[in-house]
């Protein structure tokens, strides 16, 4: 039994660690294709696409550009005159003149025989008043007055020259003269409008070409329309006319 057969274990070879000799041949993570190689060594691909260029931007015009600059120097002078019209008004405090008409006298309203004309001639008194404590007016020659049965001008006139200062009130008397060729048919037209209603319409228009001061500035020529209404009892020469309702409406015309 001294001579028994000692028995070593043999170290189990598929238990042994790999070494770097039996590592494998493709990294993990990484199929192998049917070919051998790992797909993951193939180069990425890269689409190429043609190159585009912007196209440069177009230049503008010449008339383009003058529009626009003169567009915009409208829109400045249209602003600043707003401030100043703004400042003007705030310093001055504008207000509109007032007209009114307080008689009529009928100097003249003869039919001639011979040719059926109609000769007028009236004398209208007008009250002018400038409620404006800094604000004068200067009435330019120019002017044209005149008075209107419906369609029909019966007589015309003008009014004088002169400075209405501020706060005034001026009293016209202005004399009105005209000739009317069917004399006949107006003549008809008036007896028959009074004797239906008792009194006759007449409008008077005035177009007058005023200054305005401003301090010590004088503006451009503008004008002044006044358009009245009023309604007489009749009308006939050398009789009292009787104003039985008049109203004045004032407008300003550059």
């Amino acid at each position: 039994m001294a001579d028994q057969q000692k028995i070593h274990p043999v170290p189990d070879v598929e238990a042994r660690p790999q070494t770097s000799s039996t590592a494998p041949l493709v990294p993990q993570g990484t199929s192998i294709s049917e070919k051998g190689n790992p797909v993951g060594e193939y180069p990425p691909f890269h689409r190429t696409f043609p190159a585009t260029h912007s196209k440069p931007p177009k230049k503008r015009s010449c008339c383009c550009k003058c529009l626009c600059w003169t567009l915009s120097l409208l829109l400045l002078q249209i602003v600043i005159l707003g401030i100043i019209v703004g400042i003007l008004f705030l310093v001055f405090q504008p207000k509109l003149p007032k007209y009114s008409i307080d008689s009529l006298q009928v100097t003249q309203f003869n039919l001639n025989s011979v040719n059926s004309s109609l000769s007028a001639t009236f004398d209208v008194t007008i009250t002018a008043r400038n409620p404006n404590k800094r604000i004068g007016i200067y009435y330019e020659g120019g002017s044209r007055l005149e008075a209107w049965y419906t369609e029909t001008k019966l007589c015309e006139g003008s009014m004088p020259k002169f400075y209405q200062g501020h706060r005034n009130t001026t009293v016209l008397v202005l004399p009105l003269s005209g000739q009317i060729q069917n004399g006949t048919g107006l003549i008809s037209a008036l007896q028959q409008q009074q004797q239906q209603t008792g009194n006759i319409p007449l409008r008077l228009r005035v177009n007058q070409p005023v200054r305005v001061k401003l301090g010590k500035l004088k503006l451009m020529k503008v004008k002044f329309l006044v358009r009245c209404r009023l309604v007489v009892n009749a009308l006939s020469a050398n009789n009292a006319i009787t104003i039985q309702s008049s109203s004045c409406k004032f407008r300003l015309r550059l």
